[in-house]
């Protein structure tokens, strides 16, 4: 179908929150193995080690085992391939993106008294991108269940006197009106009766609240593609200090943002009796923007000379979110021997009261040994309890409270276990690493564990440094297309192929 481009006239502020869901809430929960070359070579196994501006997002007494002052800026070239499985169909999506990983620098003071076991104090600012939303997806198969079901579940229970136009409304005005006042499910309502594609069980009746759908009833061809684009970044200060030579300890304080953008589109076709309406096209698109705060302590200790161990912890981050939503349907249908066309455009952003979103807190504990000048072998084990994601209004009303409970039900604590290893040749080295993450879901078939590995070089002349990094990760999930109505699910094959690229400077 014919896409058009929306023309916005009208901003609504809505008290009413957007169906949040559990994919939203594990959205900006999760973080992924970004940052520079080595730390991805070494699959992110940097809590023990540091000596890594990317190192210091695992463990902020990291920057304290510099030596000199040192910055560095990567690069990344992202491939995601996704292969969906729906119903009779296959396809393959592939999406490909270039980024800024992370830039950043450390400033090194050692202590000219040394006489003090207070060796250095060391001052680092980082940029990590520690989530890329940059992604797309194609899903395609012959359904049975149809889009019709979506809109019955979001009319069911409202009156058909709030669906009709009054004397001199606007499709626009009665649109605003019931975000403004009843929210998103009745909007959602509105445009399925305005299409044609609901009708009112008793349409004498003002007041009925019971609707039926205008699509007959067999197979229906569907497509659904969604585009997604944005990042959530972290902006680090951090101050660190070593102790005589064997303990270093490190604090961060993190600035988070949110920028992410979504555009579903979902098409329909079916030549079934026993109903009128024969194509469907219903695009979302959502746009998401967020701040956010963290704090995270860290230490390393030398046991001995070759063998060092971490610990780190991470406050859940506490963010403020906004959202703003613009939605279109088209459809077709026949009627009295004609082919009848409705598109409905309220041209209308929606702009949602601004909630708080918490992501959960997690405890990193590392382990290093150190082969003298030519090698080393680090492990990470990480845990996180995605159980305790929380959302909140500003007003202090209680409409996240059965969303937080069906977080609470639906997610569990999981593990991540990070392994890497690196070998010096004068002055190149060889690294390689193997990372595995637990499923955050209880059912681990919604989002299944995540595994992976990499490779990486680097040269180092002493005043700088270049690395390069491949590492490679597989994941599967289940998706509904809708969260109620029409929840047939696709079964998704997600392969992460990410190249950085990092160019450091010692000064």
């Amino acid at each position: 179908m014919k896409k058009i481009l929306f023309l916005l006239i009208t901003v609504l502020s809505m008290g009413f929150m957007k169906a949040q869901n559990t994919t939203d809430a594990l959205r900006y929960a999760s973080d992924e193995t970004i940052g520079t070359a080595r730390f991805n070579a070494l699959s992110g196994a940097f809590g023990a080690l540091g000596g890594d501006l990317s190192a210091i997002g695992i463990n902020p007494a990291g920057s304290a085992v510099f030596i000199g002052n040192s910055a560095t800026v990567s690069l990344a070239v992202l491939d995601k391939k996704t292969d969906a499985s729906y119903f009779d169909l296959k396809t393959r999506s592939i999406d490909t993106d270039v980024d800024l990983n992370q830039a950043g620098l450390v400033f090194v003071f050692n202590n000219s008294k040394e006489e003090s076991p207070w060796k250095k104090f060391t001052i680092g600012l980082n940029y990590n991108n520690t989530h890329n939303y940059d992604d797309e997806y194609f899903i395609q198969g012959t359904g049975r269940t149809s889009i019709g079901d979506f809109f019955l579940s979001q009319a069911n229970g409202i009156p058909l006197n709030l669906l009709q136009l009054q004397n001199g409304e606007s499709i626009a005005d009665l649109y605003t009106f019931l975000g403004e006042t009843e929210g998103v499910i009745a909007q959602n309502a509105f445009l399925g009766f305005q299409s044609f594609i609901i009708d009112p069980l008793d349409p004498s009746d003002s007041e009925s609240s019971q609707y039926i759908s205008n699509i007959g009833p067999g197979n229906f061809n569907q497509e659904y593609a969604k585009i997604t684009k944005g990042y959530n970044g972290k902006y680090t200060i951090n101050f660190a200090t070593q102790y005589t030579n064997d303990f270093y300890f490190g604090l961060n304080l993190n600035s988070h943002i949110i920028d992410y953008q979504e555009y579903i589109s979902f098409y329909e076709s079916n030549n079934n009796p026993g109903g009128n309406v024969t194509q469907v096209q219903f695009d979302n698109n959502l746009s998401v923007l967020g701040s956010g705060f963290s704090a995270q302590v860290g230490a390393i200790a030398k046991l001995t000379n070759e063998f060092r161990v971490g610990l780190t912890y991470d406050t859940p981050t506490w963010y403020v979110i906004s959202e703003e939503t613009t939605q279109s349907i088209e459809t077709s249908r026949e009627e009295n021997g004609n082919n009848l066309t409705e598109y409905i455009n309220p041209r209308v952003l929606n702009v949602y009261e601004d909630y708080d979103y918490k992501a959960p807190g997690k405890i990193t504990a590392s382990a290093a040994y150190i082969f003298g000048k030519q090698a080393l072998l680090s492990f990470d084990y990480s845990y996180k309890d995605y159980s305790a994601i929380n959302f909140d209004s500003n007003s202090g009303s209680s409409v996240f409270s059965s969303l937080n409970e069906t977080i609470e039900n639906t997610f569990k604590g999981a593990s991540t276990y990070r392994l890497g290893g690196e070998y010096r040749i004068d002055q190149v080295s060889l690294r390689g690493g193997l990372n595995y993450q637990e499923s955050p879901y209880k059912d681990e078939v919604t989002v299944s564990d995540r595994k992976g590995f990499s490779l990486g070089l680097g040269y180092n002349s002493g005043n700088y440094n270049f690395d390069v990094a491949y590492s490679y990760a597989q994941q599967n999930r289940n998706t509904q297309l809708f969260s109620n109505g029409l929840t047939d699910q696709a079964s998704l094959d997600t392969s992460y192929n990410n190249i950085v690229f990092t160019l450091g400077f010692n000064f």
